[in-house]
């Protein structure tokens, strides 16, 4: 019995010869699947974020939208009723306009008065300002009128007069005046004026959102 040889195992263990066993260390393979599992599921994040980017510059969400509920749809401007019904401004000769003079110009309003009747205005009263307004007037002229005509007649006559300043007064009438005041040279050059008359007639539409078909 060798020495090597346990005691009590008698010789169906004993080992013979001059060499021994080596004891090898355990492959270490759970690991190693392991690693391999975690680089193939970053090398998918990897790509499919690649494929969200390119997706993205490509302008492939866009389609993507578009294929979707009908909610998402794009809308688009169109113009406003009320838009239009503001440009229903009255002609020059449906629009009455009493002209006075309030600075110290002898027949001044009766010189502007005959140049608003060749511009198709009617022409009712001309003569000086009362004295509420004679000589106190600093601007081109004051424009006075209802409040109905503030956004109508008053804007129409105003076209004529640049830098009239516009006023509604109590009055009931349909007829506007013109109170000249001590810095009016002229009316406005008629083709400035009949482009600003124009202009009145053509309101930019107010934009509202609509839905757009699918």
């Amino acid at each position: 019995m060798s020495m090597l040889t346990p005691p009590g195992m008698g010789g169906k263990y004993r080992i013979t010869g001059d060499k021994y066993p080596r004891m090898r260390r355990p492959r270490r393979r759970g690991r190693l699947v392991v690693a391999l599992v975690a680089s193939v599921a970053a090398l998918g994040l990897v790509g499919w974020g690649t494929l969200q980017l390119i997706g993205i510059f490509t302008g492939n969400d866009e389609k993507a939208s578009a294929a979707g509920p009908k909610a998402d749809c794009a809308t688009k401007a169109s113009p406003s009723a009320s838009a239009s019904a503001s440009a229903a401004y009255p002609k020059p000769s449906q629009i009455t306009v009493n002209v006075f003079n309030a600075t110290p110009r002898a027949g001044l309003a009766k010189e502007t008065a005959d140049a608003l009747k060749k511009r198709g205005f009617k022409i009712g009263d001309v003569g000086n300002a009362t004295k509420e307004f004679d000589k106190k007037v600093k601007g081109a002229g004051l424009l006075l009128g209802r409040t109905s005509a503030m956004s109508t007649s008053l804007e129409v006559l105003g076209t004529q007069v640049a830098g009239a300043e516009a006023r509604a007064d109590g009055r009931k009438g349909a007829d506007v005046d013109l109170i000249i005041g001590t810095g009016f040279k002229s009316l406005a050059k008629k083709a400035d004026a009949d482009k600003a008359l124009a202009a009145l007639g053509k309101p930019q539409p107010a934009p509202t959102s609509s839905k757009k078909s699918c």
